[in-house]
């Protein structure tokens, strides 16, 4: 495993803006840190949707902090170990998912599709918007994208 200066893993700041050290993949950092979106998918899929957009909400929140103080240890600014983002990304490309893993992987695709190509205006805030909000805000809106090709899918399969 490659060594981060500045980054301590059983710091709980560091340890959750890696998403667990699944960040700290050799290849594909990102999708490896999406991973970490299923076990908070999972015990979150029964609650309420107020309660899931607030969980998701405070994640995203508590996410500017962890990828601010993450970028700022390893003096990057969105280095790609910092894989919190991706774990509330993917919650948002989940929320009211149909019930199936097909829905599941559909989601993952599409939040990863959005996330790596980064269309406009995605591109735009991730060149122009820094600091953890900036880490933050670009896959927030890869996920609200992947949120909406997902529910049009289901609207049309289902």
């Amino acid at each position: 495993m490659k060594r981060y200066p500045g980054i301590r893993m059983t710091d709980p700041v560091h340890f959750l803006a890696l998403g667990f050290g699944l960040g700290l993949a050799p290849k594909a950092p990102g999708t490896f840190g999406t991973l970490a979106a299923l076990p908070f998918f999972l015990l979150m899929a029964g609650l309420s949707l107020p309660i899931y957009l607030a969980i998701v909400l405070v994640m995203g929140l508590v996410g500017i902090y962890l990828c601010d103080v993450t970028a700022k240890a390893m003096g990057e600014h969105d280095h790609p170990a910092i894989v919190w983002d991706e774990v509330v990304g993917m919650l948002i490309a989940m929320i009211c998912l149909p019930a199936g893993w097909i829905w599941v992987i559909a989601a993952f695709v599409a939040f990863r599709f959005f996330d790596i190509l980064k269309p406009w205006p995605i591109k735009l805030l991730d060149k122009h918007v820094h600091g953890g909000f900036g880490i933050m805000i670009d896959d927030v809106l890869a996920g609200i994208f992947a949120l909406a090709v997902v529910q049009a899918a289901a609207y049309w399969l289902v």
